[in-house]
């Protein structure tokens, strides 16, 4: 038997209705998600729900942290998120979320289907939608997320640090030439050609590392392109999220008339580990500074290492000063 949403929506409800409590006393304030819908708060935000990993890295650069009650199976950093209780984000487990008495809850519509909207409104669960297409959203979603909850000026702090470790890459690869940036092509997998359209973030993290975005133009914005784009385009580099460790040596076992593309031919195909790339979150930076060392080791090759670094946005709820960049 299948439940109507909105009757998932009342059965949870009555399931959780004795946990809840009463916001009348207070003043809520009026945000507009980046859905367009007008979301209502209850401050004090004392309880969050996380719907996404790059959400949940946010939260924690905005200092808000020790609100969270909950994130997803897929949350591994920062380690703090060890020690928090689990939901389901695909599909939404509705009544896990709701017994959790959640304050807030923040997703992206990159992961959460917008459409879950109606019951977590049936629920009266205020639920928070952000968009990510440049690193400029980042930064404006960190910021956001320090206001919903109340710790705007940790979150302001660490979104400046976020757009200083942009400006000083920027200042470095803005030197060179455009025959000096090779044609990237980035790819999510290294089997089946899943890549990036126009309007992504991806595009921009290419250009702030020295480099030129072969799929930017594509209208599909998330497209699976053919061998033939691949052997057209002839991509001077190839990075894939396929982790540090990769083997370039693959791309030809898995593609073998890809022998006459430079990046293969040239044994240009590097790996990065998936959340530097496909998390819009505080550590796309790190992302960023990788993919500038591998495409242009000879300038830029100290970029390449992890480092220690005070204006870290990332920290412990346990040392708010400090911050190891992984």
């Amino acid at each position: 038997m299948v439940l109507h949403r909105s009757a998932l929506a009342l059965a949870v409800l009555l399931v959780v209705g004795a946990c809840g409590t009463s916001n009348s006393d207070r003043s809520d304030t009026v945000g507009t998600d980046d859905l367009g819908r007008t979301v209502e708060i209850a401050p004090p935000i004392e309880r969050t729900i996380s719907l996404a990993p790059n959400l949940t890295e946010l939260i924690y650069a905005a200092g808000a942290g020790s609100t969270l009650v909950a994130v997803t199976s897929s949350d591994d950093y920062p380690p703090a998120v060890d020690s928090l209780d689990r939901v389901s984000a695909l599909p939404i487990d509705f009544e896990a979320v709701a017994t959790k008495s959640p304050d807030l809850v923040l997703a992206t519509d990159q992961i959460n289907p917008p459409g879950d909207t109606e019951t977590f409104e049936a629920l009266d669960v205020p639920i928070y939608f952000f968009s990510f297409d440049s690193l400029d959203d980042v930064f404006d979603a960190l910021r956001t997320t320090g206001s919903l909850i109340g710790t705007e000026a940790r979150a302001r702090d660490s979104a400046q640090a976020l757009e200083r470790q942009l400006s000083a890459l920027r200042a470095r690869t803005d030197s060179l030439s455009s025959e000096e940036r090779p044609r990237v092509l980035v790819l999510i997998g290294d089997d089946t050609l899943y890549s990036f359209g126009a309007g992504s973030y991806i595009h921009e993290l290419v250009e702030v590392a020295g480099g030129r975005s072969i799929t930017a133009s594509i209208e599909t914005k998330a497209p699976t392109l053919s061998e033939e784009f691949v052997l057209t385009e002839k991509p001077d580099v190839i990075v894939g999220a396929w982790g540090s460790n990769y083997d370039s040596d693959r791309l030809l076992e898995l593609h073998p008339t890809w022998d006459v593309v430079p990046a293969v031919r040239n044994g240009r195909g590097y790996g990065l580990p998936s959340n530097l790339l496909l998390r819009p979150g505080p550590r796309l930076l790190q992302g960023a500074r990788r993919m500038a060392a591998h495409l242009h080791p000879d300038r830029f090759g100290d970029l390449d290492r992890p480092s220690v670094r005070a204006d870290s946005p990332i920290s412990s709820p346990s040392a708010k000063t400090t911050a190891v960049e992984r």
